[in-house]
């Protein structure tokens, strides 16, 4: 039996030792990402210390197993400060629930019933491809039919399935991509929220007043000053909905039922979608949230309750909304609100929470770039972007201010919140929660699973492919439309 034991560690350590080399790749080797190790107070979660092996609820960690092993031949003892299944909850709800909410009564004005049903099915779909996305974090044993978690995060995931050279490369483009589009969505929504409330300037001119409040970004080294703003946002998040749904109750004697589309509008339901699937993009993190939690075996019971919830407050949000404004209703549903000092409070409260919102995907989207392509050599061609001293070079702080900048010249350029929004979420989010797990379940677990699963998964991977290929064209159509339509 110790000749086997020791048979399966040896060979854990020659796998791990014979790992195609990552120097020579553009992308350094960085399993986690930023968004990974960020919680609710915008704090990573973790710490360095030492702990023998543990077992959490049948899956085994710590020095003794596999994952062990990989931490001890990489970098050592270290343990993660271990969360709550409320933490864990917390920080998707976080993800899931976010400003983004304020245009879903859009996508329900162009999809109808359709998109009502879609966010329904949306959380019960990304609650499904959570699950099996961190179920491919895991082997059985063969010992003696334990769980191992053998992998860490989403990039090592898709490692597995891709190889070293190009899952990097792959995941960590998408995610970039949605992280500085979130980024231009901020500031796209204060330009917009503005200049409804206080038109005393163009949109665009709004667009880059709210550009200099977050150019302090470029001077972050950590996320200590972020978690101090997040309290803030919270709050801020709370009123807003509280306000907007407050103020569809007291309308509900005028209430639009037969406003409500049945049919589908083929040229701005992909934009609907798009926009649903957007709003429950979590998936990057959802690994190392997962590997965090005390007690892991209420991952999936957390992803049932937060998912659940987040699908009947959508639902009620997005259907209460539009009954109230009907045909009205806008791309952000706060321009509908009657009053100028009504409008002004939440549109106040909404800007705030965008400006306060941005740093957390710019400081990730900049980390992302600099472990890319800043790590000095032999990682990387170009040079840290940070000192001796832990200090910020000021040709890095020069490179941060240019993101900004960027994202600044693309929110002028496509200054549409909603249309926006749709043709990233027909891109990135359908890959990274719906194609890409089910694609890597198959992958890894092939053997171990029954038909129907196999089944599903490969539905979900040709929707997902539809969803993409039929939203991008229909987005960027009527981004197309929009633009040339503005005066």
């Amino acid at each position: 039996m110790l000749r086997k034991v020791n048979g399966v560690f040896n060979r854990a350590f020659e796998a791990l030792q014979h790992r195609p080399d990552e120097e020579k790749l553009h992308f350094a080797h960085h399993d986690e990402t930023e968004l990974g190790r960020i919680t609710s107070d915008g704090l990573a979660n973790g710490t360095v210390t030492g702990q023998p092996s543990a077992a959490h609820n049948g899956i085994v960690t710590g020095p003794g197993s596999v994952r062990g092993l990989q931490r001890h031949a990489s970098s050592g003892n270290f343990n993660r400060k271990e969360i709550s299944a409320w933490d864990a909850g917390w920080n998707v709800t976080n993800a899931i629930q976010g400003m983004f909410l304020v245009a879903l009564p859009y996508g329900v004005l162009h999809g109808g019933y359709w998109t009502l049903l879609a966010l329904v099915a949306a959380a019960i779909i990304t609650c499904y491809t959570g699950i099996i996305l961190v179920e491919c974090l895991y082997e059985i044993s063969p010992l003696n039919d334990e769980k191992i978690r053998v992998r860490e995060t989403y990039v090592s995931i898709a490692r597995e399935v891709w190889g070293a050279r190009f899952a990097s490369r792959i995941v960590h483009t998408a995610q970039f991509i949605e992280l500085i589009m979130t980024c231009i969505l901020y500031l796209v929504l204060c330009g917009d929220m503005m200049y409804n409330t206080f038109p005393i300037m163009s949109e665009s001119a709004w667009t880059v007043v709210a550009s200099f409040f977050v150019v302090p970004c470029a001077f972050l080294r950590d996320l200590k000053a972020v978690s101090r703003l997040s309290f803030g946002n919270a709050i801020a998040h709370v009123v807003i909905n509280v306000v907007v749904v407050g103020f569809c109750m007291t309308q509900i004697s005028s209430w639009q039922w037969s406003k409500t589309p049945v049919l589908i509008n083929i040229h701005h339901f992909p934009v609907s979608l798009g926009i649903v699937v957007f709003s429950y993009t979590s998936h990057i993190f959802l690994p190392s949230l997962e590997g965090s939690m005390r007690n892991r075996g209420n991952f999936r019971t957390m992803l049932y309750w937060t998912h659940g919830l987040a699908g009947l407050f959508k639902f009620l949000f997005a259907y209460l909304c539009f009954l109230t404004f009907a045909n009205a209703t806008q791309e952000v549903i706060t321009d509908n609100l009657p009053t100028e000092g009504f409008k002004a409070l939440v549109s106040i409260c909404l800007v705030a929470k965008a400006l306060l919102s941005y740093p957390l995907p710019y400081f990730a989207a900049a980390e992302l770039l600099e472990r890319a392509f800043f790590q000095g050599r032999p990682e990387t061609v170009w040079s840290s972007c940070y000192a001796f001293d832990g200090m910020l070079h000021t040709w890095a702080v020069v490179l941060r201010i240019f993101l900004v900048l960027f994202s600044l010249i693309l929110a002028v350029i496509i200054p549409h919140f909603a249309l926006l929004m749709g043709l990233i979420g027909s891109f990135t989010g359908t890959m990274l929660s719906f194609v890409w797990p089910c694609w890597f379940h198959l992958k890894i677990k092939w053997h171990d699973l029954r038909w129907y699963k196999k089944a599903l998964d490969i539905a979900i991977i040709s929707s997902g492919f539809m969803c993409c290929g039929v939203g991008i064209i229909f987005s960027t159509s009527s981004l197309v439309e929009a633009y040339q339509e503005q005066p």
